[in-house]
C-alpha cells in the first residue's frame, strides 16, 4: 500500500506541475486576446480530479482492496501511457495547452503530434488514467464512479471546446481580404 500511496502522490505532483504550466499558458493566451469558455464546468472538473486521487487512497485503505499483480501491473502501464500521452499533448500544443478552455482567435488548429490521429487526445489520457490509476490497487468503485462522472463532464467539456474553437475559426471581416480567410 505504501508504494501505491507514492504512485498516487506522484500523480498529484504531476497534476500540480500541469497547473503551473496551465497558469503560464493562461497568461500567454490572454496576452494574445485569448477568450475563456466553460468557466462553469471548471470547478466540477477540479473537484472530480481531486476526488479521483482521494478516492484511490480512501477506497484502497478503507475497503482493504488487494493488489492483484496481473491487473495491477497492467493498469500501472496504463497510467504511465496516459502520462506520456498527456505530456505529448502539452508539448505539441506548447503555450496553447491549458486546463481551461482558452482559445486565441486567429490561430489555426493544431494538427501535429497526437492531434494527427485524435481530435482530443488529452481526454483519452484522462479517461485511461481515471480507470487505470484506481485499478492498480483494486479500487474498482473509484474507477467506476470517476469514469461515469468523467463521461458526463467530458460531454460538456468537448461540446464547450468545439464551440469555442469553431467561433475562433470563423473569419471576421478584419481577418479577411476579398472574402478569403488570410490566416492560412
Amino acid at each position: 500500500m505504501i508504494w501505491y500511496t507514492g504512485l498516487v502522490l506522484a500523480v498529484a505532483v504531476e497534476r500540480l506541475a500541469e497547473l503551473g504550466v496551465a497558469l503560464r499558458n493562461t497568461r500567454w493566451s490572454r496576452a494574445r486576446g485569448g477568450r475563456e469558455s466553460g468557466r462553469g464546468h471548471y470547478p466540477a472538473m477540479v473537484a472530480l480530479h481531486t476526488g479521483l486521487l482521494a478516492g484511490c487512497l480512501a477506497e484502497t485503505a478503507l475497503a482493504g482492496r488487494p493488489f492483484v499483480p496481473r491487473l495491477g501491473w497492467t493498469m500501472a502501464a496504463g497510467v504511465i501511457a496516459a502520462q506520456a500521452l498527456r505530456w505529448w499533448c502539452v508539448a505539441t500544443l506548447g503555450p496553447r495547452w491549458n486546463t481551461r478552455v482558452i482559445v486565441v482567435p486567429g490561430l489555426p488548429l493544431v494538427t501535429g503530434g497526437p492531434y494527427r490521429w485524435l481530435r482530443h487526445p488529452n481526454y483519452v489520457a484522462v479517461a485511461v488514467e481515471g480507470l487505470a490509476l484506481p485499478l492498480v490497487h483494486g479500487a474498482w468503485i473509484t474507477a467506476l464512479v470517476f469514469t461515469l462522472l468523467n463521461t458526463v463532464l467530458m460531454t460538456v467539456r468537448i461540446r464547450c471546446e468545439e464551440t469555442a474553437l469553431g467561433a475562433a475559426a470563423t473569419p471576421s471581416p478584419a481577418r479577411t481580404a476579398g472574402g478569403a480567410d488570410v490566416r492560412a
